[in-house]
């Protein structure tokens, strides 16, 4: 009666983590899910097309699903992970951060506490890569203080909210996220901000606002998104 209680108290929590050629950082990121101190988890790895040793790495896991798919992008690989995945809850981490050990464990209480929310989300503190030499740090802008994050990294979603909203838009190389919360607000849904850091984004020569600085024309395209479906909104509601 006791472990019954227990899973009703804890629901199981899917941890999303997209990949791609991430073998310098995905044994940390896996382990700071594992770590966890809150336990009811499965963890769904995609592998987005990796050409290094991320598939090799995976395999080393017994108690960590990983699915394989050809290069599609990081919004793609989330949608992946979110159809396979069985939780009640659904938390995202990319490959190359880490969360605090009592990540999930402070934003599961925040619900119980508040159970009509949709989502948690927490503070971010970033942090240098190690292997960075200093005139590599010098060149990459760092806020040293922690902040709010609304990140993919510091949310944790109920599954139906989450499909209340939809898949991320896997059109946008960078930016997805921003578009799924801007479609959540619109859609009423309801949020908390955690004061506690959550989640370290790791800052290196790869992340993506540096390798895809090409693609920055999608905030535009977001922006222009979000408020053509506002205007759309209010014409409705006037008639």
């Amino acid at each position: 009666m006791k472990a019954k209680e227990d899973m009703i108290e804890s629901p199981l929590i899917s941890v999303i983590i997209p990949v791609y050629n991430g073998e310098r950082y995905i044994v940390e990121a896996i382990e700071s899910v594992i770590t966890q101190k809150y336990k009811n988890i499965e963890i769904i790895v995609i592998n987005d097309g990796s050409t290094d040793r991320t598939e090799e790495i995976l395999n080393s896991y017994k108690n960590v699903k990983h699915l394989y798919q050809s290069k599609q992008g990081a919004p793609s690989a989330r949608n992946t992970g979110i159809k396979f995945s069985t939780g009640e809850l659904i938390a995202f981490l990319d490959a190359d951060d880490l969360w605090t050990k009592d990540k999930l464990e402070i934003q599961t209480s925040i619900f119980k506490t508040l159970p009509d929310l949709d989502m948690v989300f927490g503070h971010v503190k970033q942090f240098y890569s190690p292997e960075l030499k200093a005139s590599q740090r010098e060149r990459i802008y760092m806020i040293a203080d922690s902040m709010p994050g609304y990140l993919p990294g510091t949310m944790l979603v109920k599954k139906r909210s989450f499909f209340r909203v939809g898949l991320f838009n896997s059109k946008f190389k960078i930016g997805e996220f921003i578009d799924w919360y801007s479609r959540a607000v619109d859609y009423g849904l309801k949020s908390c901000l955690a004061s506690e850091v959550l989640l370290k984004r790791r800052i290196h020569d790869s992340n993506t606002g540096i390798t895809e600085r090409d693609s920055r024309k999608d905030y535009l395209r977001i922006l222009k998104t979000s408020l053509d479906r506002r205007r759309s909104a209010e014409i409705k509601e006037r008639n």
